[in-house]
């Protein structure tokens, strides 16, 4: 845990952006994983997280905005609970961790809640994500759990939104750390991208890694030669020659600040012309849009100057034609960057994304786009100072999705198609870095991660 003064701060930072009532957080409990003593590995809820910093199952945290009290609900261990866990340490104890002097017994938090209901009090809380969540707070609330997200407090999920996108130096610290075994994990895989290998063997070495050096990995590991299927998480293939593979991966830490870094490195280590001529392409939308980042730009403006990086140099090749620019503005560019440049990491991998992603990465003044492909851009609105974000772009020759656009004949001005079909075997190329937004630029975190083909191709040799 960080000291008990953060905890307090970004409370009273909490508190500052709201008016009245109660704002309560519901942690995590424990899931079944086939029967109920067989748990899923437990982790944490990130507001929760957040504010109180404790990390362990059945607690509540509570914010009295008009009382003026922080409370920490939960239940001491009794003797069952000591003769498989051992000693633990008591709620009072746990909760001055977090700055935090008043606890009571989880029982009694439906009855705190309930007074409040009665009294016409207002209480906040966000969207959940979880199922054993949603029946607690209806039950809670007296509602209905499928109708209980539309009493969603909006004023506390624009004012964790504005606290939580904004990371601190101990943040961006415990980010870097991630992002250092994140640089441990993709080098061994590309060292273990070699011919006859099974992709098994390298998704399991890297995910043990993460446990190893920090804790779990921060998502399921992508790692394939499929590298056109976006999420990919089969893991059967056999590495052969000519393939590249795609390592999207990270871990994150025990106060669950994570990573997520994508590499592509060619099977054998050394790249094809054809997969090389891609390649820099893709390299160079990532480095373009990383120098373009800074405060009071658009984040939708950056994806823009990505995607049409990623046209010239298409068009270069013969496999697009005509202006980038306007086949950027025709959508042409979708067929092979179908995907938004990246997004807001910090506790949660794409931070803050349980909350909604139009109250994260869309305002008043930018709204979502409904278009094909920039749909899919999680994050359009201005950078600020401390935010931390994603720089993922890629091409992919997805064959299900090219045959529906020749059949289509869509944007034949734009699209060679009879270029495009002989590509139809190549895969993706992603490549993903985490940035900082700085008072007057960005600094790209971490520990440089091969990217180059030189710095690749040297590594694998």
């Amino acid at each position: 845990m960080f000291p008990p003064e953060i905890y307090s701060e970004r409370r009273k930072k909490l508190r500052s952006e709201l008016s009245s009532g109660i704002v309560l957080f519901l942690g995590n409990t424990d899931v079944a994983f086939n029967y109920p003593a067989n748990t899923y590995t437990f982790r944490q809820d990130s507001n929760f997280s957040y504010f109180f910093g404790l990390d362990h199952p059945d607690l509540a945290g509570l914010i009295d905005l008009d009382g003026g009290k922080d409370i920490i609900f939960g239940n001491d261990v009794d003797i069952s609970d000591i003769i498989w866990m051992g000693q633990q340490p008591s709620i009072a104890e746990q909760a001055a961790k977090a700055g935090v002097t008043v606890t009571f017994p989880l029982i009694e938090l439906a009855e705190y809640i309930g007074m409040g209901v009665t009294k016409g009090r207002r209480i906040h809380f966000v969207p959940t994500y979880r199922a054993e969540t949603r029946v607690q707070l209806a039950g809670l609330l007296a509602n209905d759990h499928l109708k209980i997200h539309d009493q969603a407090s909006p004023e506390l999920i624009r004012a964790i939104v504005k606290l939580r996108m904004v990371k601190d130096d101990l943040e961006v610290k415990e980010i870097e750390k991630m992002i250092d075994v994140a640089y441990i994990m993709h080098t061994t895989a590309m060292k273990m991208a070699m011919p006859g290998v099974v992709e098994q063997k390298i998704a399991g070495t890297i995910e043990g890694i993460a446990l190893a050096n920090a804790g779990p990995v921060s998502f399921p590991v992508i790692l394939t030669v499929n590298g056109q299927t976006l999420h990919n998480h089969h893991h059967g293939n056999v590495l052969s020659e000519g393939r590249m593979m795609v390592i999207d991966a990270g871990c994150e830490n025990d106060l669950h600040y994570a990573s997520d870094i994508t590499r592509t490195v060619p099977v054998g280590g050394k790249f094809s012309q054809r997969q090389r001529e891609i390649y820099e392409i893709v390299l160079k939308a990532n480095m373009e849009a990383t120098k373009a980042v800074k405060p009071g730009v658009p984040f939708k403006d950056i994806h823009i100057l990505a995607a049409t990086e990623i046209a010239k140099g298409l068009t270069a090749l013969g496999i697009m034609k005509g202006d980038p620019k306007e086949a950027v503005a025709n959508g042409a560019h979708t067929l092979f960057f179908p995907h938004g440049l990246g997004h807001p990491l910090g506790l949660d991998v794409h931070d803050l994304e349980g909350m909604g992603e139009t109250f994260v990465g869309y305002d008043d003044e930018i709204k979502r786009s409904k278009e094909f492909g920039l749909a899919f851009l999680r994050f359009g609105r201005k950078l600020q100072p401390g935010f931390v974000m994603t720089i993922e772009p890629g091409i992919y020759f997805i064959p299900e999705l090219i045959e529906i656009w020749k059949n289509e004949n869509k944007n034949p001005g734009f699209i060679n198609y009879d270029k495009v079909m002989t590509y139809l075997d190549f895969g993706g190329i992603r490549i993903e870095d985490d940035v900082l937004v700085t008072a007057d630029g960005v600094r790209v975190l971490g520990r440089p991660i091969p990217k180059t083909v030189k710095e690749i191709e040297e590594l694998m040799k």
